[in-house]
C-alpha cells in the first residue's frame, strides 16, 4: 500500500508523547502520499479514540469473544484494574 510504513508511522507517532517523533511521521507522511492525506489520517484516528470512550461512558462492555482470547495480556497489562473493566466484568465474570 502506498505509504503504508509512513501511515504506521504516523498512528505510532500520534499515541507516543514525542512531539518531535510525531513531527517528523508527519514530515514524511506528507512526502510519501501528500500533505492532504495528514487531516484524514488524524481524523481516523481521533474518531476511534472518541469511539472507544463512548463505548466506556456508555458502559458498552467487552464481548466474551475478545475477553477470552486477551485474559492473559490483559492481566499482564493490568487492563482488568481500569475503572471501565467494570463494564465487562459486571456482564460477563466468568471470563474476566
Amino acid at each position: 500500500m502506498p505509504g503504508g510504513r509512513e501511515l504506521l508511522d504516523f498512528s505510532d507517532a500520534l499515541v507516543g508523547d514525542d512531539r518531535k517523533a510525531l513531527d517528523a511521521a508527519r514530515i514524511a507522511l506528507a512526502n510519501s502520499i501528500g500533505e492532504e492525506t495528514i487531516a484524514g489520517a488524524a481524523a481516523v484516528a481521533a474518531n476511534f479514540t472518541k469511539n472507544d470512550r463512548i463505548a466506556n461512558g456508555c458502559g458498552i462492555p467487552t464481548e466474551p469473544m475478545v475477553l477470552k482470547a486477551t485474559k492473559e495480556i490483559r492481566a499482564e497489562l493490568k487492563i482488568n484494574d481500569f475503572r471501565s473493566a467494570i463494564n465487562s466484568s459486571r456482564h460477563f465474570p466468568d471470563d474476566m
